[in-house]
């Protein structure tokens, strides 16, 4: 990458993670910890297998990722982050919740995998009545489903189905009419007529809302 040749730390950091897909791999790490190169393929639709190998080198040159040999039997080799590339996460939750905003844009081709959703989740939506007994939720919506938790005041999400315990409530639908839902941009009856069937105790839904506090933030 080009440098910007500026005495100023933003365009030094732009310098490093400034190119397309960098910030990607860098979420992608974050996220689901070392992974295969594949993993990483399937984490970033549409990267080109040769502009991925580039960035991982850049990234690996900038102290940001190292690699290593998982032992076998699985016998391949891992990237993960360093701890350099692991304090960029705090950047990347500030861009989550700037961003949110404009994921209620119809761009209907865009992909979809569910620990995104997952991760916007946990960092912008919160338990107005942790006092409250503990509900879970099941969102039936991208490659799998995600399941939320109350936990003191927060949401707690892991991806999978809520398994033979149930949830107190099921959302199923497309991505964005279910996101909606969650951020209070959407009434229940609203999102139904855009195909998102919502089953169990209506209620519930009013007590997850996003934090004003950490959107605006």
């Amino acid at each position: 990458m080009r440098s910007y040749d500026e005495y100023c730390a933003l365009a030094k950091s732009l310098d490093v993670v400034g190119d397309r897909w960098t910030l990607l791999i860098v979420r992608e790490l974050e996220l689901r910890g070392a992974c295969r190169y594949t993993d990483l393929r399937n984490g970033l639709p549409g990267i080109a297998t040769n502009l991925l190998a580039d960035r991982l080198r850049e990234l690996e040159r900038e102290g940001l990722v190292a690699r290593e040999e998982a032992p076998p039997p699985i016998a391949t080799t891992l990237f993960r982050l360093t701890e350099r590339g692991a304090e960029l996460r705090p950047v990347l939750e500030s861009l989550v919740r700037w961003g949110m905003p404009l994921m209620t844009e119809d761009n209907t081709g865009d992909a979809v995998r569910s620990h995104w959703l997952a991760w916007a989740i946990e960092l912008l939506l919160i338990d107005r009545r942790p006092d409250a007994a503990p509900v879970t939720l099941e969102l039936r919506t991208g490659e799998q489903p995600i399941v939320l938790e109350t936990r003191d005041g927060k949401l707690v999400t892991r991806l999978g189905p809520a398994g033979e315990a149930g949830a107190d409530v099921t959302i199923a639908g497309e991505p964005r009419p279910v996101m909606g839902l969650l951020l209070g941009m959407l009434t229940v009856p609203e999102a139904a007529a855009i195909g998102v069937s919502y089953t169990g105790d209506p209620a519930i839904l009013e007590r997850i809302g996003p934090d004003a506090a950490m959107v605006s933030a």
